[in-house]
């Protein structure tokens, strides 16, 4: 029987959201994180231009696969085949091909709580059993090899995300290596997914190939590429493993939109473009973390990277979910339930996505500064 999963309560907000929208609120959407940015305009101009002179049709696109491997060459000083690479319609079927055609129902898949709701929803939709390592400030809100290899049994995987979600925070470069030891050493396969590279402010995070050549290794043109709703992304596997991947894919996904892979390779060269991009985050995080204090909200995980904030509303509240839909309805401020990311502490916890513009940063602070001011810790009784 297939296992039940949770729904991703961020899209309940978001419908909500959508809902008072279309009633005349003025809405701002910190629920997703989802770059307000738009492909790069020469991306789009040779989408324009595609669709004129193409009919289009199943396609994996040879240079754009080229590019990408040039990309770890350029990025890392990691030598990647393209061979290797399969495209995918985004990070989300990348890791249901990592975990589908590399694991067994039943297979035990570590990873980090607080994480990715998808993590744990994908592993247990997929009958694997997800076996989640709390991970708090002590531990930087991340894996540790410690923790790997304090459990027993091993696990067949262990999903590794830095920087993370919903947390932002990273792995340092040496516990990276030390993960990957462990992890060879007992015979577990890495999952990276690596979609937040490119989008740090604490300088260029390593991707886990260079600890562990046979990691499999996800990202997409969703963030860094500002590139969402291409549905674009890909899946680097070991050498051993292309055949077993090609004919997972082939039946589950076929290939993603022909014209996301035209605009796909314009846009890897628009580095002018992209780090504008990220120097809008840059600036909206300074400011959340300038003004946080002032909300009360003084405990968060470092967003050492991507574009979330992780914040603890305990003294205020015990129902994540339902002091995010009271505050959407109070000020129009989207934002995303705790409880998406962390089933058991993340009821006093809540998500910022600071990937909108600088202006809508500015005006959501002042909507939340009045709100908050109005809140005490008697209140978490009204919003069960």
């Amino acid at each position: 029987m297939t296992a039940a999963i949770e729904p991703f309560r961020a899209i309940v907000i978001s419908r909500l959201a959508h809902a008072l929208k279309a009633e005349g609120r003025s809405v701002i959407h910190m629920e997703f994180g989802q770059p307000s940015t738009g492909a790069p305009p020469r991306a789009i101009a040779e989408a324009h231009r595609v669709l004129d002179a193409d009919g289009m049709g199943y396609w994996e696109s040879a240079p754009l696969k080229t590019r990408i491997a040039r990309l770890y060459q350029d990025r890392y000083g990691v030598e990647v085949t393209p061979d290797r690479l399969l495209l995918t319609c985004g990070a989300s079927p990348a890791l249901v091909l990592a975990l589908s055609s590399r694991f067994q129902p039943g297979d035990r898949i570590a990873m980090a709580r607080p994480g990715y709701v998808a993590y744990r929803n994908v592993v247990k939709g997929l009958n694997m059993q997800a076996v989640e390592i709390a991970c708090g400030p002590a531990q930087h809100y991340q894996l540790t090899a410690a923790a790997l290899e304090a459990l027993d049994p091993a696990p067949a995987g262990v999903i590794v995300a830095s920087p993370a979600n919903p947390t932002g925070s990273v792995i340092a470069e040496a516990e990276l290596a030390r993960i990957a030891e462990v992890c060879r050493r007992r015979g577990v396969q890495i999952i990276s997914d690596e979609i937040y590279h490119g989008l740090s402010y604490v300088g260029p995070q390593p991707t886990l190939l260079r600890f562990e050549p046979e990691a499999m290794v996800i990202n997409s043109f969703s963030k860094y590429w500002s590139m969402a709703g291409w549905r674009l992304g890909w899946l680097l596997v070991p050498s051993d493993h292309i055949e077993a991947a090609k004919a997972y894919i082939g039946n589950l996904f076929l290939t993603p939109p022909s014209l996301s892979q035209h605009a796909g390779l314009v846009a890897m060269d628009e580095h002018e473009v992209l780090e504008g991009h990220l120097e809008v985050y840059r600036r909206n995080r300074a400011l959340m973390l300038d003004a946080l204090p002032r909300l009360g909200l003084k405990t968060i995980a470092p967003p050492d990277g991507a574009f979330y904030i992780w914040a603890d509303i305990g003294h205020l509240t015990d129902d994540s979910v339902g002091f995010c839909e009271r505050l959407l309805k109070d000020t129009g401020v989207a934002t995303a339930p705790g409880v998406d990311f962390d089933p058991v502490e993340g009821h006093r916890f809540m998500r910022f996505s600071f990937a909108v513009s600088t202006p809508e940063i500015e005006e959501a602070l002042r909507r939340l500064e009045a709100w908050f001011a109005g809140q005490t810790s008697s209140d978490s009784s009204a919003s069960r």
